[in-house]
């Protein structure tokens, strides 16, 4: 505990096909896909600048280029908004924009799972620690997600993961951490289990798709053979780096939209619209009407 590195720069894996989208997926990126009136890449961007990140590096695929196109200037819109005064648009298309030089791209050629896709980032991220961020899930909390892990890691140092509570009953389903002693706002991490058998969980916790690792990551990440699903996990090469430093969890709060499947990604266009005090009125009166025309 003390002095540590600051987490600078944050990696997004948005190399992903986006199949349960499909077909609007075909040639919109699933990241690129609006929640109300934002891409769901902005929620998790705009999380990150609240905690701090000064650079992103996105591992991107092929036909991912919209991506990239977002985080520019689109010269003929502008030009086209300021011809017609529309000086709010164009107030919010700046303030979106990353600085030049601070969003970096690199190919994740082949789809070989989430420990391969932050191994792509290595030379960008260099020797320091840095942010893992999944762009599926959507986070919605007064502190945000990845803030409060800050906290926890200018205390603690080390790995931190962001985790949530789930049923007992459905801890099977996920990757479940076991819970040691208070650290600052966190926990340290006892142990991790990716889907433990039915009664064997060592808690209610699981890794709900944020991190900060530590760049010894990296070379393990290069050596992990492939696993679940014939991909390079990231879990095992948690579990490999945790034998050599330790690991700590954040507790969210929050509620957590998982934009990966339909049912959250249509959930999160609900809550975040009745969030919002220039539509609230209408979609809840017209909400209400939906689901009292179908008892």
């Amino acid at each position: 505990m003390g002095q540590h590195n600051k987490v600078r720069k944050a990696v997004l894996p948005v190399a992903g096909l986006g199949t349960r989208f499909l077909p609007a997926t075909k040639v919109v990126p699933k990241e690129m896909l609006p929640v109300v009136d934002k891409p769901i890449i902005q929620y998790v961007v705009d999380e990150a600048i609240e905690a701090g990140i000064e650079h992103f590096v996105f591992v991107t695929g092929r036909n991912k280029h919209v991506i990239e196109d977002y985080f520019d200037i689109q010269y003929e819109l502008e030009s086209t908004l300021k011809a017609r005064n529309k000086n709010a648009e164009l107030s919010l298309l700046a303030n979106m924009l990353p600085t030049a030089g601070t969003a970096t791209f690199t190919r994740q050629q082949e789809p070989h799972g989430l420990g391969h896709a932050v191994w792509c980032a290595r030379e960008i991220v260099g020797p320091e620690p840095f942010a893992l961020i999944l762009p599926d899930m959507v986070m919605e909390a007064e502190k945000p997600c990845l803030k409060g892990m800050m906290e926890v890691y200018e205390v603690a140092g080390g790995n931190v993961i962001s985790v949530e509570e789930c049923d007992p009953e459905l801890a099977h389903k996920y990757g479940i951490v076991g819970i040691g002693d208070a650290v600052g706002n966190g926990f340290k991490i006892t142990e991790m289990v990716e889907k433990p058998e039915k009664g064997t969980a060592p808690s209610n916790y699981f890794i709900n798709g944020r991190y900060i690792l530590q760049p010894e990551i990296f070379p393990i990440l290069a050596e992990t053979q492939r696993g679940a699903g014939n991909e390079i996990q990231l879990t095992d090469g948690m579990l490999e780096l945790a034998q050599k430093q330790d690991f700590y969890g954040y507790k969210f709060d929050g509620q957590t939209f998982d934009c990966g499947s339909k049912e959250g990604f249509i959930l999160a266009n609900v809550a975040l619209a009745l969030k919002r005090d220039d539509i609230r009125p209408k979609v809840e009166n017209e909400l209400k009407a939906l689901i009292a025309a179908l008892k």
